[in-house]
C-alpha cells in the first residue's frame, strides 16, 4: 500500500470493469474448501462480470462503494435495499426496511490496514442514510475470518441459508446488524 490515503466513494458506471477485476481476484478467496475452479469461474462469469457490474451501478436499489488507493480500485462493497428474496432469510430478518450487504471484498495486499473497516463503516452509513432499520449478509459457515470481521462490526448470527456457487450448494450464516 502506498502512503496516500485510501478513499471510499460511490462507484459509477466507468468503474464496472475495474470492479469486475477486483471481484474476480477476491471472490475465490472467500469460497469454501472444495469449491471447484469451474464452479468459481461460472459464478464470476454470471454474477461478477463487467456487464453485471454495469447493471448493479445503474440499479437504483443498489449502492456500490469503491475503495481507491493511488488511483486503483482495491476493494468494493455492494448493497441491495430490497425485501429478502430467499425465504430462509426473510424468516429470520424481521426488521424493515432492510439492506443486504451483498458483497464486500478487498484485494489481499490491502488486508489488515483498515480498508475493510472503512468500507464497512461507509456501507453501514449508506444503508442508514437510505432509511434501513437493519443490514443483513450471508457468510459461508467455514469462513471464520469473515465471521470474526462481521461480528467485530456489530453483526450477529440470525439464521442460516444456502448459497449456490456454480453447481455446488454451500451453507451460509445469515448475519444481521441493527441500527
Amino acid at each position: 500500500m502506498s502512503n496516500s490515503p485510501v478513499t471510499i466513494d460511490r462507484a459509477d458506471s466507468g468503474d464496472a470493469a475495474a470492479l469486475s477485476e477486483v471481484a474476480a481476484a477476491t471472490f475465490p478467496l472467500a469460497c469454501p474448501p472444495g469449491s471447484t475452479a469451474a464452479d468459481i469461474a461460472a459464478f464470476i462469469a454470471e454474477v461478477l462480470s463487467p456487464e453485471r457490474f454495469g447493471e448493479y451501478l445503474t440499479d437504483p436499489a443498489r449502492t456500490v462503494l469503491k475503495a481507491v488507493d493511488n488511483g486503483q480500485i482495491i476493494g468494493y462493497s455492494l448493497l441491495h435495499t430490497a425485501e429478502p428474496a430467499n425465504p430462509d432469510v426473510a424468516a429470520v430478518i424481521n426488521l424493515r426496511p432492510v439492506t443486504e450487504l451483498s458483497k464486500m471484498y478487498v484485494l489481499p495486499g490491502h488486508h489488515g490496514n483498515g480498508v475493510s473497516g472503512g468500507l464497512m463503516s461507509q456501507a453501514l452509513e449508506a444503508a442508514r442514510h437510505e432509511g434501513s432499520a437493519a443490514v443483513w449478509l450471508g457468510v459461508n459457515q467455514e469462513n471464520v475470518r469473515a465471521q470474526r470481521f462481521y461480528s467485530k462490526h456489530g453483526f450477529r448470527i440470525a439464521g442460516t441459508k444456502t448459497f449456490l456457487v456454480g453447481s455446488q450448494l454451500h451453507s451460509d450464516y445469515v448475519m444481521q446488524y441493527e441500527f
